[in-house]
């Protein structure tokens, strides 16, 4: 298939390209930059420059492609009002898909679902519309169904993990430097589904070969890790104490990622697995972090281009895209 792709250069949709590339796939990759251009065409992958407000030529490339992986949605560069930016962009690529039964692939997350319990795919989204996170972008996909889009929204875990993490576990361990102490919010119970980063990316290959229109699948390898035990291994990894922060204190520990390493996160992926047969099968988050092979950003303050800066509109993204 040919498949236009966006947020090609990101942590997962980076990954996910190398697999629809080894299962014979064509890409075409939007870009923003010169330097993720370079990167993309160093690949094989034909570049179409633009971002998510050029909804032309967003149209263009879901026009001209037999399936559409749409990875931007956590792109930091978008205006003021970027949930109405994500919104307009899913509603364009919906627009130029209708009537075509095309692949229509949604990268969304498990955060956020439910409270008291794990969250499964059955769950739907309780975001709708322009002023809700994402702009309410899931459900407005998952509504194209009934106009002809083969439209899956692939929920990722809030912590996709691996190598050089970019992640949300990069941005607690620089916290960590920077205070002498990796902590972990109240007793640490509260827990945070992970996946590796290459099984994401499998899954999102999986889930464009195999999932039914309307799908909703679950990159999530364990349902739920204690920040806690999360804590301890940073603390290993750091050579740094570890201590529990009062909840009165977290916002002012961890800054603006405290407001939800205080969360319970947790998901599963029991359908996904029995639906696509996907299994996980790499490192755990803790044999990651052991491993030594998460790299923090320098500062505690991701910039503006790293992908777990600034939210839009304020508000964290909840998951590693």
């Amino acid at each position: 298939m040919q498949v236009f792709v966006t947020g090609a250069s990101g942590w997962i949709g980076s990954a996910a390209v190398d697999e629809l590339l080894a299962d014979g796939h064509a890409v075409t990759a939007l870009a923003r930059s010169d330097a993720a251009a370079s990167a993309l065409e160093a690949k094989g992958i034909r570049v179409q420059r633009g971002d998510l407000e050029d909804l032309p030529g967003l149209r263009r490339g879901a026009e001209a492609a037999d399936a559409v992986l749409h990875f931007a949605n956590n792109d930091r560069s978008t205006p003021a009002a970027p949930d109405a930016a994500e919104r307009a962009a899913v509603q364009t690529i919906g627009e130029a898909l209708a009537g075509s039964n095309r692949p229509f692939l949604l990268a969304s997350g498990v955060a956020g679902l439910v409270s008291g319990r794990p969250a499964t795919e059955d769950d739907p989204s309780p975001h709708h519309g322009p002023d809700t996170m994402r702009g309410g972008s899931e459900n407005l996909a998952l509504g194209f169904v009934e106009r002809g889009v083969h439209t899956v929204s692939l929920r990722f875990s809030p912590t996709v993990h691996g190598a050089f993490d970019r992640g949300f576990i990069s941005t607690i361990a620089a916290v960590a430097r920077e205070r002498g102490v990796s902590g972990y919010p109240g007793d640490g119970t509260n827990r945070w589904a992970a996946v590796h980063r290459s099984d994401a990316a499998r899954l999102v290959a999986r889930a464009l070969a195999k999932a039914p229109a309307g799908a909703r699948v679950h990159a999530v390898a364990e349902e739920g890790v204690p920040t806690r035990e999360i804590a301890e291994a940073l603390g290993r990894a750091l050579d740094l104490p570890v201590a529990s922060i009062a909840p009165d204190d977290v916002a002012g520990h961890f800054g603006w990622i405290g407001g939800f390493f205080g969360m319970d996160l947790a998901a599963t992926s029991t359908a996904t697995q029995r639906l696509l047969g996907w299994m996980p099968t790499g490192p755990t988050l803790v044999e990651d972090i052991d491993a030594g092979g998460l790299r923090p950003p320098p500062c505690r303050a991701a910039p503006a281009d790293h992908p777990l800066g600034r939210s839009r509109g304020g508000r964290p993204q909840l998951n590693d895209t």
